[in-house]
């Protein structure tokens, strides 16, 4: 095992030229905040870091773009974004520490979804290196432009396995009105799941629409203390579920008055009063993993359905729970269908087999629901098995002959999506 850190794309081309020459495997890294195994290098390879790779070589207010490094810090882009009045929306819950090179190599999503779609929607253009060390430029800096295939978006969800990124050019927006934040709780998931379908179908301006349950509710409330499972003490009542809807319009009060109205099963309805107070419920949201961790040993799953079958997701997800006698904590995008059940158990005892075949059903109920193995975290080594039960064999086989073309010595990434 090596570790090569480059601070070019010189050098980047320079270790890929050699390893390809010497066929040798290279897998790249960023913060290693991904949580499908992609960056997980297997023995006698090159693990290529892009952290020293971490400048904002370029931010353009009158073009709204950006031209970042790999290593740059999604939240630092979004802050030097937000100093020129701009904004990067793509907001994954690792924002404070994931990078932009793993956001592109995952097609990260994240909070804001709902409206601004992912990560893959703000990339313009890339600077790649491929397998054998040439460096190449896909897309475009303009508005327009379909000239050739869209390399660009063929590379964006790749995670690593086609070529390296070395540089990233970005599509910004202007900055939003600060949000507005609704809280509503919920005495049981079916009853939440219907409030998210009326809040999807009625078609309003939400810019977030986030769930936890019951059990990720009563451990981000351990970890942070904010009060959101109904007080502290043996007493306390924790609701079935809590939904956070969010809305950046220019008339946030009125959509999320209609939005209110919406669900109607609610136990409780609040609005925040101010954006910062929104804010720290956002931010106690991007705290369910963290929170969950400190429960035990835990699988993460990341499935995503369409947004009509969320409530048959959430109760196939309780059935698996009760089946298989584990916790399973869920959280996750709830305006897009995207959810993360996170299955808790001790990797100790024997008897932990059964997570696995928790987390399998689950992933396998996705499927069944007409959806996808994974919404945003990629298919990484976690998945690879799941991957010719999602695709065809014709599309399978198209993948693998791209891989091929791309990287015929099958250096990048090896184990990983294919």
């Amino acid at each position: 095992m090596a570790l090569v850190r480059p601070r070019t794309t010189a050098d980047v081309a320079a270790a890929l030229a050699i390893a390809h020459a010497h066929h040798v495997p290279v897998v790249v890294r960023g913060a290693g905040s991904g949580l499908a195994g992609a960056a997980t290098a297997p023995p006698g390879s090159v693990v290529l870091s892009t952290a020293r790779m971490a400048r904002v070589l370029e931010l353009d207010p009158v073009e709204r773009l950006a031209v970042v490094q790999p290593g740059v810090v999604t939240a630092d882009l979004r802050a030097a974004a937000a100093q020129a009045g701009l904004a990067y929306p793509p907001d994954p819950g690792s924002v404070a520490f994931s990078t932009i090179g793993g956001n592109v190599a995952t097609d990260a999503g994240g909070m804001c979804c709902v409206k601004y779609g992912v990560t893959g929607d703000f990339v313009l253009g890339l600077e790649v290196v491929w397998a054998d060390g040439t460096v190449s430029r896909t897309g475009r800096r303009t508005v327009k432009g379909v000239a050739g295939y869209d390399l660009t978006s063929l590379l964006v969800g790749s995670e690593g396995t086609l070529g390296v990124v070395t540089e990233v050019t970005l599509r910004l927006m202007p900055a939003p009105p600060p949000a507005l934040t609704l809280v509503a709780t919920f005495g049981t998931l079916t009853a939440a799941g219907e409030a998210v379908g009326a809040l999807v179908g009625a078609g309003l301006d939400l810019s977030a629409l986030e769930v936890m349950d019951r059990t990720t509710l009563a451990a981000v409330d351990d970890l942070t203390g904010m009060g959101l499972a109904g007080g502290a003490g043996p007493d306390r009542r924790t609701p079935a579920a809590m939904l956070l809807v969010q809305s950046d319009s220019p008339a946030a009060a009125e959509v999320l008055a209609r939005a209110a109205a919406l669900c109607t099963d609610a136990a409780d309805l609040a609005v925040a009063q101010d954006p910062a107070e929104g804010e720290a419920l956002m931010e106690a949201r991007r705290q369910a993993l963290p929170a969950l961790e400190r429960l035990g040993d835990w699988i993460l799953d990341d499935v995503c359905v369409p947004r009509s079958r969320v409530v048959a997701l959430l109760q196939r997800v309780e059935e698996v729970a009760a089946t298989y006698g584990l916790v399973i904590g869920v959280f996750g995008h709830a305006g897009d269908g995207n959810m993360h059940p996170t299955i808790v158990h001790d990797r100790s005892d024997p008897a932990s087999v059964a997570a696995q075949r928790a987390f399998d059903a689950i992933t396998a109920a996705a499927l069944d629901l007409g959806g996808t193995i994974t919404g945003e975290h990629g298919v990484g080594r976690l998945k690879r098995s799941w991957l010719a039960r999602e695709l065809d064999p014709g599309t399978l086989a198209a993948s693998r002959a791209v891989k091929a073309a791309l990287d015929p010595r099958g250096i990048l990434n090896p184990g990983a999506v294919l």
